[in-house]
C-alpha cells in the first residue's frame, strides 16, 4: 500500500520551550512506521504561526491524505477553526486532536464554531475518556487514542524511604495554579521543617511573579528552587532527588508531565479537575484532592510520606505502560488507513 501523506498542524515550539510536545513525538513515531509527515508551525509569533500554517496547508493541499490539527481550548482554538475550514474548502480529511482541558467549556460557549470544526471532521481524536465523553455528550463522534508515552525511556525508581521533597513540572500560567504549590509547602514545613520544592517550567504569565511574592511572604526562599525550562531528560534526572510529584492545575486534560511522573515512580498527588480522574484511579495509582485546597493536598502528601499508599507507584507505572507506542499504534493505523 502506498504510504499515506500527513500534514500535522500545531504548535511546534520545541526550540523555544525545549519540550518535545505531542506534535514532535507523534510525528516522529508515524514517520518510523512509514508515513510521510510534514509539520507546521515553529514560528514563535502567533500571527506568523497562523500565516505559516495556512500557507503550508495551501501549498500541500494536493499532496496530503490527512490533516492532523492539535486543538486547544484557549486562543489557539482559533488556529483549529481556521485550518479546519480551509481543509473543508480544499476537500481534505482533517482530524482534530483534542488537547485543551477546558475544551468542554468551549463547547458550551461557542457551539457554532465547534459545530463547524467537529461535525465536519473526518474523525475527532480524544487522548482521554474525559474529553471523549464531553464531546459525545454534545453529539460529536469521537475516538479515544491516548497520548503516546515512550515508557521504555523512563527509568522507574522505587522509593523506599520517602522524604518531603516535592516536584512540580508545568508552565507558570494562572490556569495551572502554581501558587498552590507554595501554600502546600508552607503548610508541610510546619511538620517537616526541611521540606523543599522544585518548580520546573517556563515563566509564561504573571503567575510567576505571584508565586515569587508568596515565597517571600512565607520566607521560603531557601526551600524553593525555580529551574525555568529544563529538557525532559534533565528534569527526569533531577526527579531522582524528589519523592512526591504535585499537580496543582485548575483545568486540565491528560497532562503528559503527570504521566511522566507516574512512569518515573513518583507518587502523584493532583487536583481532581478535568481529565485527571480519568487518568488517576484515586488511592490506587495516584491521589486526587479537591481543587484549590492546600490543606487536603498536604494531608494526602502526609499519607504518602507515612506509607499509607505503599503500591501506588508500581500501579501507576503499570497504567502508563498501556500508553506506549506498541499499544497505541494500531489505533492510528486503523484511523489513517
Amino acid at each position: 500500500m502506498k504510504p499515506k501523506k500527513i500534514l500535522y498542524i500545531g504548535n511546534n515550539l520545541t526550540k523555544k520551550t525545549k519540550y518535545n510536545s505531542t506534535i514532535i513525538v507523534l510525528s516522529a513515531l508515524l514517520v518510523s512506521e512509514g508515513y510521510s509527515v510534514k509539520i507546521a508551525s515553529d514560528k514563535t509569533s502567533k500571527l506568523l504561526r497562523l500565516l505559516d500554517m495556512c500557507y503550508t496547508l495551501f501549498i500541500n493541499r494536493k499532496k496530503v491524505d490527512y490533516v492532523l490539527i492539535d486543538t486547544f481550548s484557549t486562543i489557539n482554538f482559533y488556529y483549529a477553526l481556521i485550518i479546519s475550514q480551509l481543509s473543508r474548502v480544499f476537500n481534505l480529511k482533517y482530524i482534530p486532536i483534542l488537547h485543551g482541558g477546558n475544551l468542554p467549556e468551549r463547547l458550551n460557549k461557542n457551539k457554532h464554531y465547534c459545530d463547524l470544526i467537529f461535525k465536519n471532521s473526518y474523525k475527532n481524536i480524544a487522548p482521554s475518556n474525559y474529553l471523549k465523553s464531553a464531546f459525545e455528550e454534545k453529539g460529536y463522534a469521537t475516538v479515544f487514542i491516548p497520548n503516546v508515552l515512550e515508557v521504555e525511556k523512563y527509568n522507574f525508581k522505587k522509593r523506599h524511604q520517602l522524604k518531603p521533597n516535592l516536584l512540580w513540572v508545568r508552565a507558570f500560567k494562572e490556569i495551572y495554579n502554581p501558587t498552590l504549590a507554595i501554600k502546600v509547602l508552607y503548610e508541610l514545613k510546619k511538620q517537616f521543617p526541611k521540606a523543599k520544592l522544585c518548580m520546573v517550567g517556563p515563566f509564561v504569565d504573571n503567575s510567576y511573579k505571584e508565586t515569587l511574592k508568596l515565597v517571600n511572604k512565607y520566607e521560603l526562599v531557601n526551600s524553593v528552587e525555580f529551574t525555568d525550562v529544563l529538557l525532559k531528560e534533565d528534569w527526569h534526572k533531577k526527579s531522582v532527588d524528589y519523592d512526591v510529584f504535585i499537580n496543582t492545575t485548575n483545568f486540565d486534560n491528560t497532562p503528559v508531565s503527570v504521566m511522566e511522573a507516574m512512569a518515573l515512580g513518583l507518587p502523584v498527588v493532583s487536583t481532581n479537575v478535568g481529565g485527571l480522574p480519568f487518568l488517576i484511579n484515586n488511592k490506587v495509582d495516584g491521589i486526587l484532592v479537591e481543587n484549590k485546597n492546600s490543606t487536603k493536598m498536604v494531608a494526602e502528601i502526609l499519607n504518602v510520606l507515612n506509607g499509607n499508599y505503599p503500591s501506588i507507584s508500581e500501579k501507576a507505572r503499570e497504567k502508563v505502560e498501556g500508553f506506549s507506542w506498541e499499544f497505541v499504534k494500531n489505533k492510528w493505523f486503523k484511523l489513517l488507513k
